[in-house]
């Protein structure tokens, strides 16, 4: 009797529609572009943007927090004033232009000394 159930099971043959099986696939596809591929080109395109339009004398925001002032830009190098130091001088760091994470709001700025 299992023998009959076994050979039964095994000669059953799955007709599903292959067209339906493309149409499927091409919507996970299609999903999968929408919810994150295109997102992720979209950002790195401003980031781009971004970092290709500071300039000196622009108030940045690292993506580690601090606020600084471009003084200088050599290539993908940036020099960024970011405090007064002790008996005026100033403290300029070489930052990567690729660690500004965005320009700081105009109206937010603190005023300069």
């Amino acid at each position: 009797m299992i023998e009959i159930l076994l050979a039964a099971t095994s000669t059953t043959k799955s007709n599903g529609n292959p067209v339906f099986t493309l149409v499927f696939f091409g919507a996970i596809f299609g999903a999968m572009y929408f919810l994150l591929l295109r997102p992720q080109r979209r950002r790195l395109k401003e980031g781009q943007a971004l970092q290709s339009s500071i300039a000196v004398d622009d108030e940045i925001i690292m993506t580690s927090g601090i606020y600084g002032f471009v003084t200088a830009i050599e290539g993908d190098v940036l020099w960024v004033d970011i405090a007064d130091g002790h008996d005026k001088e100033r403290i300029e760091v070489r930052v990567a232009r690729s660690s500004v994470a965005r320009k700081a709001p105009a109206d937010a700025a603190p005023e300069a000394k």
